[in-house]
């Protein structure tokens, strides 16, 4: 297998392991079973994220490969997604509630939801598991396919599995995988620094 496999991040400051090791792959193997114990752990570490006043905004649909819901999610994700996100062993969309039942708006919803799959992903991680988030799909498409009230918006969709092995890969996505893992520098980020 290819060193893309090491991609363990430079950081100007210390951080922990997970952090600095995770990263976002396009290139998963097609062929392995999802890995059911780390991935139901990484759903448990999203039910524990925070979220304002407990509210706990945030769903998800979860398919996994070879079932109809699987090839219902990828037939929602845009362009360059679809090349490679089938050979996830699970799609996950995160969902978010944006009122309650009672139309009051949930102002955090969008916010914790995103802590919700943060939560998911480094415990994804840590498990064991391989996991890339995706903005680029239809809303509509996932809305209208999978029944979600007015309520509800799908945010974003995780494909989760087990890293593939880049020999086997398209040269193009190869190519992206191996680019430099960057981040502008934190003063940058910083509006106030006080």
């Amino acid at each position: 297998m290819s060193t893309i496999s090491s991609r363990t991040a430079v950081t100007d400051r210390p951080v922990l392991d997970v952090f600095a090791e995770r990263w976002s792959t396009r290139i998963f193997d097609a062929a392995a079973p999802l890995d059911e114990d780390a991935f139901q752990s990484a759903l448990e570490a999203a039910r524990w994220a925070p979220s304002a006043s407990n509210t706990q905004p945030w769903r998800a649909i979860v398919a996994r490969r070879g079932t109809p819901e699987h090839q219902q999610v990828l037939d929602a994700l845009m362009g360059f997604n679809q090349a490679w996100a089938g050979d996830a062993s699970a799609l996950v969309v995160f969902v978010t509630e944006l009122a309650r039942e009672d139309n009051e708006p949930l102002p955090w919803a969008v916010y914790d939801t995103g802590q919700a799959a943060a939560f998911f992903t480094i415990q994804a991680h840590a498990g064991g598991l391989a996991t890339h988030q995706m903005g680029g799909f239809h809303r509509d498409v996932i809305a209208s396919t999978f029944g979600l009230d007015s309520r509800f918006e799908a945010v974003s969709i995780m494909a989760v599995g087990t890293l593939g092995d880049p020999a086997t890969a398209d040269a193009g996505i190869v190519e992206r995988e191996g680019a430099p893992r960057t981040r502008r520098p934190i003063a940058e980020t910083l509006i106030v620094n006080a």
